[in-house]
């Protein structure tokens, strides 16, 4: 029974502890994410200063926008789809994820993507695209890398097919 006791004080003591931490991180002002954001929010005030702030992340997806209408590889997805919603849906996630004070109010991209048959050539071309834009707008490389690495994994939800990809969409709309 005293090893039953010691071991019930130490759980206790261990949950206390875990309670704490989990308290203490959303207590020492560590952005909590969007439920829908899909990453994490980096923490380097620098990156969203390279971005050029909000206005800046706006003027990259004005630029972004135009380029995937552009690629012939990611046009039918964007060519007549509501423009101004993704693009400001974008600002909105970016500028979260760069810790830059907004909260992203769009669906999750698994959902968002469910229907579009988004292919891996597709995806990559959207990234290129998106690298285009980050370079004509003078975002430094390795604040680039950064975003780049937290969107990365968003592949596994956006990327719906291994076949060819088709404009079957259904618009992202916010809960």
């Amino acid at each position: 029974m005293f090893n039953n006791v010691k071991m019930k004080s130490a759980l206790a003591v261990l949950g206390l502890m875990l309670s704490a931490s989990f308290t203490a991180s959303a207590a020492d002002g560590t952005p909590v994410p969007s439920p829908n954001l899909g990453t994490t929010i980096i923490q380097d005030p620098t990156v969203f200063k390279d971005f050029g702030g909000k206005e800046g992340l706006v003027k990259i997806m004005d630029d972004f926008m135009v380029l995937l209408i552009a690629d012939p590889r990611t046009k039918p997805f964007f060519d007549n789809e509501k423009q101004a919603f993704i693009k400001a849906m974008l600002v909105e996630q970016m500028c979260e994820i760069l810790n830059g004070g907004c909260k992203y109010p769009g669906r999750d991209m698994k959902s968002s993507h469910a229907t579009m048959r988004v292919n891996r050539e597709a995806f990559n071309a959207l990234v290129e695209d998106f690298q285009l834009a980050m370079d004509k707008h003078n975002v430094p490389f390795s604040s680039q890398n950064k975003l780049l690495a937290k969107l990365a994994p968003m592949y596994r939800d956006i990327e719906t097919t291994t076949g060819a990809a088709s404009a079957t969409l259904v618009p992202p709309v916010a809960k």
